[in-house]
């Protein structure tokens, strides 16, 4: 049959929206559109500003209207609808997960193989109605991975981890790093003083850990340290902006630097000494800390399936236990004393474990295999 589109990625949140699921699901997009491939996506419509159609950088962009939020996730009644028409007139369909709508997607794709992106399990911050959102959203993603052909994992520590492993293991399992980009001709623009810089660059939310992140640096007597937080202040779910300012008090070594720019992230890496990935919830892998190690930086991170990955395969920083400040801080300090050479010779292991390239056409070759 004639397909109108050789892949139909869907998603929750696509471009412009920013976090790690959705940067993954827009660099294999726009790679396969890079590559020759028809290429679309189907995403809700998050900002009512956004067109219901458009060629984004070579994709075909489709979004459906939001009727509500609920926490982090958007109630959409067309979007699955939407989602099985395109999926219908496509070659292979890549869901990523979780995604509240992924069981009925994957139903609606008809013939059409599915291979789904198992990014993390759903996870919600403490709320009346949290632990009935898991359920559902778990439920329907556990539903899609029955239906799919094969499933995407960042890589099997984290994946072993997971609620879903018994139903993953069933498929055809492909490791593929998330691609990560390496940021080159950056200066120290956000340095303030000769002390040690922190910064942390991601989403503003609660899985973050980033209370504990602020504990751990005012307890650092240095006044010429800084803690440079920088990431989209209005994320899905709630931001924790204004929690973390009462923490930090009249600390005001702490920074909050709001969304940056593309061009402005390879500046924000020249200007530190550490990052910190200090999450409380486990996640697939941690781009924004691969992506400071390509730049040289080390990272303290906790100690959790997946994003715990990066260091154990570079030996680029140090791990500790998730939600503990002083462990937290006491790493920092070690690691913001690395010499020029070890940070030498910790970017040259993750330019060698973690490329671009080699992670996208890890995916793709994922993809074509299932068409």
């Amino acid at each position: 049959m004639n397909r109108r589109y050789d892949v139909c990625v869907v998603l929750t949140y696509y471009a412009p929206y920013t976090s790690g699921l959705t940067q993954v699901a827009t660099d294999v997009a726009e790679a396969l559109a890079e590559r020759g491939r028809r290429v679309a996506v189907v995403a809700s419509q998050h900002d009512r500003a956004l067109p219901r159609y458009e060629v984004r950088t070579g994709v075909h962009v489709h979004r459906a209207p939001v009727a509500a939020r609920i926490g982090r996730g958007v109630v959409s009644p067309g979007f699955a609808r939407l989602a099985g028409r395109v999926a219908r007139q496509s070659s292979v369909v890549n869901l990523h997960l979780p995604m509240l709508e992924a069981g009925p997607v994957a139903r609606a794709a008809g013939e059409v193989p599915v291979v789904a992106h198992h990014h993390d399990d759903v996870w919600l911050s403490k709320g009346l109605f949290a632990p009935a959102q898991v359920a559902v959203v778990e439920a329907s993603a556990a539903a899609a991975l029955r239906r799919s052909a094969a499933v995407v994992v960042s890589n099997l520590d984290h994946a072993r981890a997971s609620r879903h492993w018994p139903l993953m293991e069933q498929r055809q399992v492909h490791e593929v790093p998330p691609p990560c980009r390496r940021r080159k001709g950056g200066s120290p623009l956000f340095r303030e003083t000769a002390g040690p810089h922190v910064g942390f660059l991601g989403r503003m939310a609660p899985e973050k850990g980033l209370h504990h992140l602020v504990r751990a640096f005012t307890d650092w007597p240095d006044p010429e340290a800084r803690l440079l937080l920088a990431g989209d202040e209005a994320v899905a779910g709630g931001a924790v902006v204004a929690d973390l300012r009462r923490l930090a008090g009249d600390d005001e070594r702490v920074r909050f630097l709001g969304r940056l720019d593309e061009d402005d992230i390879a500046h924000f890496h020249a200007s530190l000494d550490a990052f910190a990935l200090t999450s409380v919830a486990e996640e697939s892998f941690g781009i924004t800390q691969t992506e400071a190690m390509l730049s040289g930086v080390p990272v303290v991170a906790s100690d959790l399936p997946g994003m715990r990955v990066p260091v154990r395969t570079t030996g680029f920083g140090e791990l500790v236990p998730a939600g503990e400040p002083a462990a937290i801080r006491e790493a920092l300090q070690r690691v913001c004393r690395y010499t020029a050479e070890r940070r030498s010779t910790g970017a040259a292991a993750a330019i060698e474990a973690f490329s671009m390239e080699s992670s996208l056409d890890r995916y793709l070759r994922a993809l074509e295999a299932h068409r």
